[in-house]
């Protein structure tokens, strides 16, 4: 067991410059020693800026760096595999972005490495950590809303600027590197919290395709999908949309009231009984994966449990996966 985590993190990106990495450095027992990222210029700017004492261009080289004693993946999902396998079989915990892997078949890959080689794996599903998600779960088993029924999703975001314009497209909408679109990206977070909150999904099915014509991944989406905990779940995605039709809720009905939430717009919980609708407010910390790296490093220093782990996040790559499974498996389209 270390006493102390030395993070390597592989991949600068944007969601490590206030989501994450400053994190590594706050939480007791962990601090963040090396980075790594492809143009060495801005691995070397981002390493000056984050006070971080070295920086790589390579990931082999960071990985073997003898200080480093757990890596953190932040690199588009193509290469969450490839990087965290060669981590835990240089005898390194994982802490790897959502989604897992670009495939349910990469992730049970991870898997298979982690419990060969005895390196914990977790993935970045914070959302099972703040404040709002965890006062969910905790209304759901005191009865506030009596036996929860259904659930549904909705997620509806007009389409960016960069993807009406090939050239600008990012990583996010190219089913080669991303695993599917937008989808993969946000819905994700949906159903990971889902599996935390009432359990595993139990069966789900879906209808996707690309109306607006963009990009090569799916824009829209529609599924519906059964929880272990009894609840019947639909859902409805769509990333083109007009502006003045955004539109993100979780919405859960129960035999005596209902809860709403957002899952990624600032928004209020609201709590609907017999006695009418309360808002309860959350402040999330200011790095927001600070509650789930210190579940990492707790759990890496033998003090606690994290509760997103490789396991976990990869049934979320299987019901993500049978969600698309349509528009992925047409005859222009052999990525599976």
């Amino acid at each position: 067991m270390v006493k102390e985590v030395c993070w390597g993190m592989i991949g600068c990106g944007n969601v490590t410059e206030l989501k994450s990495a400053p994190a590594l450095n706050k939480v007791p027992g962990s601090r963040l020693v090396a980075v790594m990222r492809r143009d060495r210029d801005k691995a070397r700017d981002y390493a000056q800026r984050h006070g971080v004492e070295r920086y790589y261009d390579d990931a082999a080289a960071l990985i073997n760096d003898g200080e480093v004693n757990a890596v953190y993946i932040a690199t588009p999902p193509d290469t969450h595999a490839r990087y965290a396998i060669q981590a835990m079989r240089a005898g390194k915990p994982v802490y790897v972005e959502k989604p897992m892997a670009r495939t349910y078949a990469e992730c049970l890959e991870m898997i298979r490495v982690s419990e060969e080689t005895g390196m914990p794996l977790y993935v970045a599903y914070y959302r099972r950590t703040l404040p709002a998600f965890n006062k969910v779960k905790e209304l759901l088993a005191n009865g506030s809303i009596g036996t929860p029924l259904t659930v549904h999703l909705t997620l509806h975001l007009p389409k960016g600027v960069r993807d009406q314009y090939k050239e600008q497209q990012s990583w996010h909408v190219n089913p080669e590197i991303a695993g599917a679109g937008h989808f993969y990206d946000l819905a994700s977070h949906q159903f990971d919290y889902l599996d935390y909150l009432a359990g595993p999904v139990t069966f789900a099915a879906g209808f996707a395709s690309n109306i607006a014509g963009y990009y090569a991944a799916e824009d829209t989406v529609t599924a519906s999908f059964g929880l272990a905990n009894g609840m019947a779940g639909s859902g409805s995605w769509c990333f083109v949309t007009d502006p003045g039709n955004f539109r993100d809720t979780i919405e859960i009905t129960g035999t005596r009231g209902k809860i709403t939430l957002p899952t990624f717009a600032k928004g209020d919980l609201q709590l609907t009984t017999g006695n009418g609708t309360i808002e309860l407010c959350f402040q999330n910390p200011e790095n927001i994966q600070f509650h789930l790296i210190t579940q990492v490093v707790n759990a890496l220093l033998g003090r606690g449990e994290c509760v997103s782990t490789g396991v976990s996040a990869a049934r979320t790559n299987k019901v993500l996966e049978t969600i698309v499974t349509n528009y992925y498996s047409h005859e222009n389209n052999n990525r599976r």
